[in-house]
Formats: structure tokens, C-alpha cells, sequence
């Protein structure tokens, strides 16, 4: 009878390690996907870092792969080529961009919800009026980071031509010449403001405050792969939303620095400010969804710069059956 008892013992516990291993994919199990994003390991994409490390992929069953691509012009040149699927913490001009020259990308989800601009000065420029007649070093003519910085120095009286500018598409240069005393001021994302900062400059306000309704960046996907993997995206979706509701919790925040610093070029110190920043504004969008408005409204600062052909139907932006849309 003890005999009977232990084999039937053992037949439960080898049940349940079947069970256990049809629910728990194994590494062969796992789904390879590639997300293609721009330059290197930055705060932007904070939950798809995240995710990978705390394991939110992989209880997906999906294995991801990072490959870095110099620009977000560029990146979403090859996203249209196909040469990827997905690309992440995607600056959403180029897709809106590329929709408008009839590329075949669509948004998946906005990530970044607001620019995480900081306008930051000499020390010797206390506020926003002062910069009127300064030099102010923007992303390019019609960059979106015109719109940006007009918007952020209307209230004070400062028009457009009350300033002159000048243009570097990497936040890195626009940082280097202000530090370099070639400019009045510069649009700076975090790290680099809080290192200028440091340096003495002075931080005159940030884009957030002043821009609402212009999402920054997102997930894209390249519209005929993302159309024979719906399932995937879903995952892709669950995953990232997990990741975000995690990095939220203020008592992850140790945890989401030390991640952050492993895969960046990031001091503590700038790390954790950047933590801070971003949870303390609440930029990761956390639904998932898509803004029909918010994307208009990007649209619409795009076509006053020229840097669409014409009035873009962002509907068009939008998978149906994958992008999940809210008004």
C-alpha cells in the first residue's frame, strides 16, 4: 500500500510538471522579435527595457532583440522597407511623415504622451522674455521642436523672428554648443539638461507645460508584417502596459534606475533625475491606446511647418484590428 501510495505521488507531481511546462514557454517555445529604435539605450525607451529584463516578454512568450538605427528618419525608412516589423520609441513625425508619402507603417500605441523637452539658457537668461533677440538651437526648420519652442515663448510676448535660430538634430550638439557659449539656448531632452544644468545653465521651463496635445513618440509597426501578426502585437501591447504600470510604482523606483543604467551611458545620479522626471510627469502612456485627436493635432503642427504635402486623414495612421483607437 505505502508502494501504491508513492507511485501515485509521483504520477501527480509529473502531472504537474507537465502542466507547469505547457503554461511556461521554454526558450524554444519563445517568439523572436526584432524592434528596431533609434541610437542607443535611452530614458525614452524605459519600458521595453523593462519589460525584457523583469521577464513581461518572455511570460508573453516572446524573445525580443534591439537593433539601434541612427535617425528616426531612418529608422522608419527600413520599418516601410521591411526590414523590421515593429520600431519603438519611434519619433511620431516620421511615421505621420511617411504615412503622407504613402509608406505602408501605421502607429501601434503613443508611448511618450508629451515632448520631454527642457528650454535651457546661459545662466546669464533668467526667463523666457529674455530671449528675445537670443539664439536659440532647434532640431531643424521644420522640426517639430520649432513648434515646441514658439509655443513655449508666446505667453511672454517673444514671436516667431523675434529670435533667431539655428539647427542640430541631436539633442548631443544642440547641448555641446550652449555648453560651448555658440548659443543663447537650446531644446534639450533629459539627460542632457540635467548635465547642462549642473554646469550653471539655467532651465527657463519645460515643453510639457506649454504642449499637451502633441503626443512625442510611439510604437510603429510596418503594415503588411503587422497585418499576419496581430497575435503578436497583443502580446507586444500587454507586455509594454505591464511594463509601464510597473515603472509607475514608486516603489520599483530603485530597481527601474539600476535597469536603466545597465543598458545606458547614464551616471546614477542623472538616471535617477531622470526617473524622476519621467515618472514625476507621468510621460509613458499607460492604456495603450491611440489619440485620433492627439494625432490631428500632431498633423496639423506638421502641415503649419510644411513638413507634410497636405492635410493628412490620420485614420490613415491607424491599423484596423490592431491600433487600438480612442477619440
Amino acid at each position: 500500500m505505502r508502494r501504491d501510495s508513492i507511485l501515485r505521488g509521483v504520477a501527480a507531481l509529473g502531472a504537474v510538471l507537465i502542466a507547469y511546462g505547457a503554461a511556461t514557454p521554454t526558450r524554444a517555445d519563445e517568439e523572436k522579435i526584432t524592434f528596431g529604435t533609434v541610437g542607443q539605450a535611452s530614458a525614452n525607451m524605459w519600458p521595453t527595457l523593462i519589460g525584457i529584463q523583469k521577464g513581461f516578454y518572455a511570460a508573453e512568450g516572446l524573445k525580443p532583440d534591439i537593433v539601434y538605427v541612427q535617425s528616426s528618419a531612418a529608422l522608419v525608412q527600413q520599418l516601410a522597407a521591411g526590414s523590421f516589423g515593429v520600431s519603438i520609441s519611434t519619433g511620431l513625425v516620421d511615421p505621420l511623415r511617411a504615412v503622407g508619402m504613402g509608406a505602408q507603417v501605421a502607429v501601434l500605441r503613443i508611448e511618450v504622451q508629451a515632448p520631454p523637452y527642457d528650454l535651457v539658457a546661459k545662466p546669464s537668461i533668467k526667463t523666457l522674455a529674455d530671449l528675445k533677440g537670443k539664439l536659440i538651437s532647434l532640431g531643424g526648420p521644420k522640426d517639430i521642436t520649432r513648434i515646441y519652442v514658439e509655443r513655449m515663448l508666446a505667453p511672454s510676448g517673444v514671436k516667431s523672428g523675434d529670435f533667431d535660430m539655428v539647427f542640430a538634430g541631436a539633442t548631443t550638439a544642440r547641448a555641446a554648443a550652449l555648453v560651448a557659449g555658440a548659443v543663447d539656448a537650446a531644446i534639450l531632452l533629459p539627460a542632457f539638461n540635467f548635465q547642462t544644468i549642473a554646469k550653471g545653465f539655467h532651465s527657463l521651463g519645460l515643453t510639457v507645460d506649454y504642449v499637451k496635445d502633441l503626443p512625442f513618440t510611439g510604437i510603429a509597426v510596418n503594415v503588411p508584417w503587422a497585418k499576419a501578426h496581430q497575435d503578436t502585437l497583443a502580446k507586444v501591447l500587454r507586455a509594454q502596459n505591464r511594463s509601464i504600470a510597473w515603472f509607475e510604482d514608486a516603489a520599483n523606483r530603485e530597481e527601474a534606475v539600476q535597469i536603466l543604467q545597465s543598458e545606458s551611458h547614464l551616471s546614477k545620479d542623472d538616471t535617477e533625475k531622470a526617473y524622476d522626471f519621467f515618472r514625476n510627469g507621468h510621460f509613458f502612456e499607460p492604456t495603450g491606446k491611440v489619440s485620433r485627436a492627439k494625432l490631428a493635432a500632431l498633423a496639423k503642427a506638421m502641415e503649419s511647418l510644411g513638413d507634410l504635402p497636405g492635410a493628412l486623414d490620420v485614420d490613415k495612421v491607424m491599423l484596423p484590428g490592431v491600433t487600438r483607437v480612442t477619440e
